[in-house]
């Protein structure tokens, strides 16, 4: 039975850690360096370092804490914000990532994905997909959630997998910082498309919201959160503990 993952999510700008609700009323939380040490040492499986601003303000990661962060950390670090070509996968791969999430860089460049896959291999290549409701079709958004591209979302998905990205971080705007649980309708969708590893974002307010993810969706792989985390509502040992004592399969 594959071990489902728990990941902490670093949302990160200016230099600092930040959280909000629908991707708005972005508020600071804490040092990236500190909180990405700290998870690392206290159960989380994976860490996901986004550069929130960087494709909207059209410039390139910050890489200087990006290479902090890397050095403090035993887990796979993902990576993500403002990634266009092949060379800021290999500008941030050097920093000491093991993945690199592309959102906004593969709307604009189709290229970018089969291109990164076919130097640096599929399971290096993550496409993050922020999605949101609109008028009932599930629409990708660009640019930190802030420009609708009219693409659905679901054959857009598929169609990066296809291209060659090895995993998918599904986004969902419509729960992201409401704390109500995952959006598995969202997520049902896309799993029945694709054919690797999923990661769920977006909704997660207490340990019952990830046993009931992985309960409705078994072939979902990981639960991926911020707040929750953050703030110390929950803690993952506390949370792979309770996910263990009810039967799901969890490194502790």
């Amino acid at each position: 039975m594959i071990t489902k993952r728990i990941i902490p999510c670093l949302d990160v700008r200016n230099g600092r850690v930040v959280k909000g609700v629908n991707f708005e009323g972005i508020n600071d939380v804490s040092s990236p360096v500190e909180l990405a040490d700290y998870y690392s040492k206290n159960g989380a499986d994976e860490l996901v370092f986004y550069d929130i601003t960087a494709s909207f303000e059209g410039r390139k990661l910050f890489s200087e804490i990006l290479t902090e962060v890397a050095s403090k950390i035993f887990i796979p670090l993902t990576v993500g914000g403002g990634i266009n070509t092949v060379d800021d996968f290999d500008r941030v791969l050097k920093c000491g990532a093991d993945k690199v999430s592309v959102n906004s860089g593969a709307i604009k460049n189709p290229n970018l994905i089969p291109e990164a896959a076919k130097i640096y291999g599929n399971q290096c290549v993550v496409i993050s997909a922020d999605v949101k409701r609109v008028d009932g079709v599930f629409r990708v958004f660009a640019k930190g959630g802030r420009e609708n591209t009219g693409m659905e979302a679901v054959s857009w998905i598929k169609h990066c997998v296809d291209s060659g990205a090895g995993e998918v971080v599904l986004n969902s705007i419509d729960t992201d910082g409401v704390k109500k649980g995952f959006d598995t309708e969202m997520l049902s969708k896309v799993l029945d498309v694709v054919n690797v590893p999923v990661i769920a974002s977006g909704g997660a307010g207490s340990t019952n919201d990830f046993v009931e993810l992985f309960n409705k969706l078994p072939t979902v792989d990981a639960g991926l959160a911020a707040s929750i985390f953050h703030f110390g509502e929950v803690a993952i040992k506390d949370l792979k503990q309770e996910l263990h004592n009810n039967g799901i399969n969890v490194r502790l």
